[in-house]
């Protein structure tokens, strides 16, 4: 199995691997055109059909945008991005339709071994996050690795998502709780 594969596949893998270590210049490169672009500029969709695993219709990522691979990342219809979103995809990000994320969030896939002993073997693994549909991420959330949340869900400001947030459902703080139906405003 190559080290993509098993990066992939959510098993521990070397990152320094030449192959990836190439795959990530590769993003890098067309994260510096896509990045000094501005809206309406023609060739931002063409950039992140590249770099993307897909893109759906009516879609919009602000730059600065940030990614390990973007070959990884899923992004459905019109979903918004805005301004130094940062998506670490050393796992599937798959973004739901008509989802709104803050500026400066963080989707993370990408995760460490706890043991000392694996972690100065230079080894590490990821998890996939997933997004649902019609989700609203607040300013500077962080969606940590093997996250799943459900559709229709909102994300407060600020929150540190550290486990799965059922449909529906509005959580903040650090790490991310359920709100009461009475501290949930309009």
């Amino acid at each position: 199995m190559s080290e993509r594969e098993k990066m992939c596949a959510g098993e521990l893998y070397r990152p320094g691997d030449t192959d990836l270590a190439a795959e990530r210049r590769r993003a890098q490169a067309l994260l510096r055109d896509y990045n000094q672009t501005i809206v309406d500029d023609p060739e931002r969709i063409a950039i992140l059909d590249v770099l993307l695993a897909e893109i759906g219709e009516g879609s919009a990522i602000r730059a600065p945008f940030h990614v390990d691979y973007g070959w990884n990342i899923t992004v459905g219809r019109d979903v918004f991005l805005n301004f130094g979103c940062v998506l670490l995809d050393v796992c599937a990000i798959t973004i739901g339709d008509n989802t709104q994320i803050g500026p400066y969030c963080q989707l993370l896939a990408a995760d460490h071994p706890r043991d000392r002993e694996t972690r100065d073997g230079g080894l590490e693994f990821g998890r996939p996050v997933t997004i649902g549909r019609n989700v609203w991420i607040g300013g500077g959330a962080l969606i940590l690795p093997g996250v799943t949340v459900g559709d229709d869900a909102v994300i407060g400001a600020g929150a540190v998502v550290t486990r799965d947030v059922a449909p529906g459902a509005t959580v903040a703080g650090n790490p991310a709780r359920p709100l009461e139906r009475s501290a949930q405003t309009h």
